[in-house]
């Protein structure tokens, strides 16, 4: 199955963000803060629990507009990929 690139309306500045741009953004907010980025994306994903993001450059309310279905989806599309 075929599928396209989801966009998302960025909530800080109305412009259309890939699912790719949204977990880059929210990787790096993580590693700002100094969390360890992947445990802490791996853990959201799991539980669906926000709290493992960050608030820190508005990762939180971005990564809350994919579903986490559509996350693993990407993840793996992706991952087989290369």
């Amino acid at each position: 199955m075929d599928r396209n690139t989801i966009l998302f309306n960025s909530p800080d500045k109305g412009e259309q963000q890939t699912t790719e741009e949204i977990l880059r953004t929210v990787y790096n907010a993580l590693e700002e803060k100094g969390y360890n980025a992947i445990d802490q994306m791996v853990g959201y994903i799991l539980s669906g629990d926000p709290s493992y993001i960050t608030g820190h450059n508005n990762a939180r309310n971005r990564i809350r507009h994919i579903e986490r279905d559509d996350l693993v989806e990407e993840l793996l599309r992706n991952f087989l990929k290369k």
